[in-house]
């Protein structure tokens, strides 16, 4: 039988040096590293193999579309089967596909090869999340999402400067970069100390997927999953989509909007980085009540914004909202997956950061053609203020664990 797991790192030490975390952010970063280090080679392959802008983006929507479908039967695997058992094939796939894509004689074969990539890419982001929660419980948990978005934000910044610079070569010698995903892999293989749950022999789908589903249902984990559902329809419905277009009308150059969006990724890691120490001094709630009203403020500042630089306000305030709310209600969402199908549960939950990124530029777009421009931050503004005021019923005060 399915046995609650002991974490395993000291309560004595920062979690950010415990071997067994550091092994999880990369698998974590390693996801990440499929999205964000193409982004700056996507004209060059749009020049190679002739496909219009509209086309190009299938580049990054063939490696995405599986991970939909991919995280949640990876979840239940994984519940069943082991993460290890999961993960390290999932690595190599990604490692194996990513390199092929360098050597794809035309576009519609770069297409099936990141599909595969994004096969594998799968299980890389929903089930760290699982063990993670495994590894840690009350603030330490806490700190530790932090440390994980922090190391997320940094690589926002990092990856396309890596991807840009082997580009400059060539664009090919982009896709040497998943070649990381077979150290990845290797270190996890070598690490005995990560927890396993022991399984049954036993496994009755039809009662585990219930159980998942008596669980994403309750009331609790369907709050928390709202909240992260609003937090990426602000960051993508708003600030993502349409900062960069009023500092294009303020006459910003594309390396000075870049250096703007790379200003709330910066700002973002820094403050997941401290949540720890602010989550000693602070409740979850009262730091959500923090971001939201700062999520508030910088949307209702951005229309009324006539210099450039002076967006970097608004930016700063998104990141630091942003490193606050997005660790939290992780930490505070994996405190509510059962211990028996973590990996499955996280991976459903998971499914809100998407739905976000899908739904927020179409109410942005909503809005912009109701309001114009304005209305899309004041539509934004009004959704934060709301989200706000409904706090104290989203997240009832509770006592945690230190």
């Amino acid at each position: 039988m399915s046995h609650k797991l002991n974490p395993v790192s000291s309560n004595t030490k920062p979690v950010y040096q415990d071997v067994n975390l550091l092994i999880v952010v990369s698998i974590a970063l390693t996801e990440i590293l499929g999205t964000m280090s193409l982004n700056p080679v996507l004209p060059a392959i749009a020049r190679e193999f002739e496909v219009s802008p509209q086309q190009i983006g299938w580049v990054t929507t063939a490696f995405v579309a599986p991970m939909v479908v991919g995280g949640p039967i990876c979840g239940v695997l994984a519940d069943r089967f082991g993460r290890k058992s999961i993960l390290i094939p999932s690595l190599l796939l990604f490692a194996i596909a990513g390199v092929a894509c360098a050597f794809a004689p035309n576009f519609q074969i770069l297409l099936v090869w990141r599909f595969l990539q994004g096969v594998g890419a799968a299980s890389l982001e929903s089930l760290p999340l699982g063990m993670i929660c495994d590894l840690y419980t009350g603030r330490q948990l806490t700190a530790a999402m932090g440390f994980l978005a922090s190391t997320a934000g940094l690589s926002l910044v990092v990856y396309p400067l890596l991807g840009g610079g082997l580009a400059s070569m060539g664009w090919r010698n982009t896709f040497a970069l998943p070649l990381v995903a077979f150290l990845v892999g290797i270190w996890l293989w070598r690490s005995p100390r990560l927890p396993e749950q022991q399984h049954s022999a036993q496994f009755n789908l039809k009662v585990y997927l219930r159980n998942i589903w008596i669980s994403v249902c309750r009331g609790r984990v369907i709050k928390l999953m709202f909240m992260v559902v609003v937090l990426f329809v602000l960051l993508f419905g708003a600030y993502f989509t349409y900062v960069p277009a009023v500092a294009a009308s303020l006459g910003a150059s594309g390396i000075e909007i870049g250096i703007l969006l790379a200003s709330m990724s910066i700002f973002f890691a820094l403050t997941s980085s401290q949540l720890g120490l602010l989550a000693r001094s602070f409740s979850e709630r009262t730091l959500l009540r923090i971001a939201f009203s700062l999520y508030a403020v910088a949307l209702v500042l951005i229309p009324s914004i006539d210099h450039i630089w002076i967006l970097l306000i608004p930016s700063a305030l998104f990141g630091v909202a942003h490193g606050i709310v997005f660790p939290t209600t992780q930490a505070l969402l994996g405190e509510s997956s059962p211990n028996h199908n973590r990996s499955g549960f996280m991976a459903v939950v998971a499914i809100a950061i998407p739905l976000g990124q899908a739904i927020g530029p179409v109410l942005g777009g909503l809005a912009f053609g109701a309001w114009e421009m304005r209305g899309v931050f004041y539509a934004g503004m009004f959704l934060a203020i709301a989200t706000l005021v409904l706090l104290n019923y989203l997240i009832p005060r509770t006592k945690r664990k230190v």
